[in-house]
């Protein structure tokens, strides 16, 4: 019986689609194109459907109660939605994006892009100060995620297309595709000079032209030209700088310190939590509606120096106090908006009173309020050539580049040393996560602890008696062991200790008690677990042999810093160093 072929075009087709697949180089590039599309194309409808439900819970000629209303109902109901349907897709988005890249192969669901999408637009709409843009950033990561899984590419082959969609998100709720390219290799990838760079280029260009082919050619913010008046005036930048170091770290120290203290309220409470962002920002819309929202139209009347010097002020603080309330306590939003205007209200006020001290030599407060806006994007966000780049975008004149460099390196110092944890990796440690540095990522080429480390022996509980452990620990030649109960890792307990505690009669003792004596009289605290993680180099390692004083350390898992992986021994480092192993005896002295 004859068999039907296909139409000569079909296997011609299908042909390609094979050889694209194994053409590892071409794929990545043909994926960066589609993810830029898609990106592009699902940012323009988060920035309408956004705007368009604003404007129904905000009529114009609208009641004042509605403002305490609105914002209030819509965290209620999106808190539980939160809670109960999408727990990945609270706050920003950039700790979930670099969690998903570091930790998890690449992984975000499709439900979390979902619930993003529509959670954030519901509480921005309804008035929450936070901002789309980080959540647009999560969005477009998980686009890509889920376009590269469901094509069959492998792990690695995931996280490089995930940087293309943070890259194309940014381009779009930005319109600024340098700086989004800048953003995600500066912030997410910690590597300027990362290998998806060519994926990003082209994933930011094509989510640009989508942006521009829907919504036109209009940029973020319409200022008047920049003109410098007086060299004395980048005096005045170098002050902006410093007040804007000093408010960002604010901000900081003040969101941060507000989320430790709502983690520490009952779980059974965490869907109800973001109410109270929403009736803070509620109450302050009330009296001071400008609180409400990302609030980018006010912004541009600052930039215009439409604004009185009191109010910007004002404006500043109930800004700061608002975004930092509604974030910590659960909201699904992001930071970038808020410290845009943050900024450019500081910058104002400076702006504001060097104008009226030195007329003649200063320009109008619109300059200095947008110097303010880069000056606190690269305090808080601690990506200063980003936001350079960034605000040169936003206003298309390079003359602003000279002052923004001032600022921004000024303000860059003063947060780092007040703040030595950016924002977005301490926000993933209170949940317990450790993401990796800006220098381990450096390292990761080099020899890592996963090359040398090993399963763990059998551990050490802690209410284990001291004999029982000697006896346990007999055959093996370990000098220190873990001990790990129902909950993970306790710490590093060392077979002196224990031996010592036997000779002193102490062997009806549990583990627990001298690991306890173990760490008083060190000075440490239980929390202070030593530790590394498998991406770790080992010179690393090695210099926290150093610090503890232990031939052994355990291996834990970033996400859990009490799931132990494994043991990394002295021994085995230097083996993979090419270092014969120490003797284990020694002569005895004549």
């Amino acid at each position: 019986m004859e068999t039907t072929q296909p139409p000569s075009w079909i296997s011609k087709l299908s042909g390609s689609l094979e050889r694209l697949r194994q053409s590892e180089n071409q794929l990545s590039l043909v994926l960066s194109l589609v993810i830029g599309a898609l990106v592009g194309l699902v940012v323009v409808a988060f920035i309408l459907l956004t705007g368009r439900l604003a404007a129904r819970m905000y009529p114009a000629g609208g009641s004042g109660w509605r403002r305490i209303f609105v914002p209030t109902l819509g965290s209620l109901t999106t808190g539980y939605l939160l809670w109960r349907y999408f727990p990945f897709a609270r706050g920003s988005g950039i700790p979930q994006t670099k969690f998903a890249l570091f930790i998890n192969d690449g992984r975000i669901s499709f439900r979390t892009v979902l619930g993003k999408f529509f959670c954030c637009s519901a509480s921005l709409a309804s008035g929450i100060a936070l901002g789309r843009e980080g959540p647009s950033v999560q969005v477009g990561a998980g686009l890509a995620s889920v376009v590269a899984r469901n094509l069959g590419l492998s792990p690695r082959q995931v996280k490089a297309l995930v940087p293309a969609g943070c890259a194309a998100a940014l381009a779009a709720a930005f319109n600024t595709p340098i700086a989004a390219v800048l953003f995600s290799l500066e912030e997410i990838m910690g590597d300027l000079h990362a290998e998806v760079l060519g994926s990003v280029v082209l994933s930011s260009a094509t989510s640009w032209m989508v942006l521009h082919l829907v919504l036109g050619d209009d940029p973020l913010f319409h200022v008047a030209g920049y003109r410098a008046v007086h060299p004395v005036e980048f005096g005045v930048y170098a002050v902006l700088g410093l007040v804007g170091g000093l408010g960002s770290v604010c901000f900081v120290k003040l969101l941060l310190g507000l989320r430790a203290w709502f983690m520490r309220l009952p779980r059974r409470t965490v869907w109800f939590q973001p109410v109270v962002g929403g009736l803070t920002v509620g109450l302050m819309g009330y009296f001071v509606p400008e609180v409400l929202g990302v609030g980018y139209n006010h912004v541009e009347k600052v930039l215009n120096g439409d604004m009185v010097l009191k109010m910007v002020v004002l404006f500043a603080v109930l800004k700061i106090v608002a975004t930092a309330v509604c974030y910590a306590s659960g909201n699904a939003g992001g930071i970038f908006g808020p410290a845009l205007f943050i900024g450019a209200m500081m910058g104002g006020a400076v702006g504001g009173v060097a104008h009226t001290l030195f007329p003649h030599y200063t320009a109008g407060p619109g300059a200095y309020a947008l110097v303010g806006m880069g000056t606190a994007f690269a305090g808080i966000v601690r990506t200063p050539l980003t936001s350079v780049i960034m605000i040169f975008e936003i206003t298309r004149d390079y003359t602003i580049i000279v002052p923004l460099m001032i600022s921004n390196l000024i303000a860059y110092f003063i947060s780092y040393k007040l703040q030595r944890q950016p924002i977005y990796e301490a926000l993933a440690y209170q949940e317990g996560v450790h993401l990796p540095t800006m220098h381990s990522r450096a390292q990761a080429e080099r020899m890592q602890v996963r090359q040398a480390m090993r399963p763990a022996p059998t551990v050490l509980s802690p209410d284990m008696l001291i004999a029982v452990a000697l006896d346990q620990m007999k055959d093996e030649t370990l000098d220190a062991w873990p001990v790990v109960d129902a909950y993970g890792l306790w710490g590093m307990i060392r077979s002196s200790e224990l031996e010592q505690a036997a000779s002193d009669g102490a062997s009806h003792q549990t583990v627990a008690q001298i690991l306890r004596e173990a760490l008083r009289s060190g000075g440490s605290s239980a929390e202070e677990l030593p530790h590394v993680h498998d991406d770790h180099s080992l010179s690393l390692a090695l210099e926290r042999m150093g610090a503890t004083r232990l031939n052994v350390l355990p291996v834990v898992s970033r996400a859990n810093v009490h799931q132990l992986m494994g043991i990394v021994v002295l021994d085995d480092i230097l083996d993979a160093y090419g270092v014969a192993r120490r003797a284990r005896t020694r002569e005895p002295r004549r």
